[in-house]
């Protein structure tokens, strides 16, 4: 039996295109995998805390005295755990919303899901074979240095050690000029071929 975890980053919830985007996704690929458990974490709804001086604390204490099942690190052990993973999250301020990225700092645990050899060489420690990063922008960002989220997914891919990262996205739903339901259904068309080899 497989195990997605979906990462839901959309503060708009219901109302956000990138959450429909993500969500026709799902079912496709779950129709096409029906053997797969798909849990989904809400990051809008599990607040976790950000990194401040005394959370920091708590989690030097921990790590150094080994205790990694402590519930401080659930969420980078469910991360590390997942056979296959999909983040959405929206473009916002040229990345992605802050939930996320405490998130991603909060599960970034050294020994959970990256590490290091003897010879201090960075080494990924999730069992996931694949990434799939969903979102939507109002403009045209993608390959441009604007772009900061799609950066800074690949080189957490590449430091948690999952060797297939991948993007599904929709531009310009937010330019006048366009009729941004023929973009999105496009982006749905493309999810629906994406769910089948996923």
């Amino acid at each position: 039996m497989e195990n997605l975890l979906f990462i839901n980053s959309c503060v708009r919830e219901e109302k956000s295109r990138t959450l429909k985007l993500a969500r026709r996704f799902l079912t496709r690929y779950q129709a096409a995998h029906p053997e797969t458990v798909i849990t989904e974490r809400d990051v809008c709804a599990d607040r976790l805390q950000p990194q401040y001086p005394e959370v920091l604390a708590e989690r030097d204490e921990l790590w150094n005295a080994g205790q990694l099942d402590q519930p401080m690190f659930e969420a980078a052990r469910q991360f590390a755990a997942a056979d296959k993973i999909v983040i959405a999250a929206p473009f916002w301020d040229l990345s992605f919303p802050a939930a996320l990225k405490i998130y991603l700092e909060r599960i970034s645990v050294t020994d959970i899901t990256f590490g290091y050899d003897t010879d201090g060489k960075g080494v990924g420690m999730c069992k996931a074979s694949k990434l799939l990063y969903i979102t939507t922008r109002g403009g045209y960002y993608a390959g441009t240095p604007l772009d900061i989220a799609t950066a800074h997914i690949k080189g957490l891919g590449v430091m948690y050690g999952i060797p297939d990262v991948r993007f599904l996205d929709a531009e310009g739903l937010d330019d006048i000029r366009n009729d941004k339901q023929v973009l999105l259904n496009a982006a749905m068309e493309r999810a629906d071929a994406l769910a089948e080899e996923f």
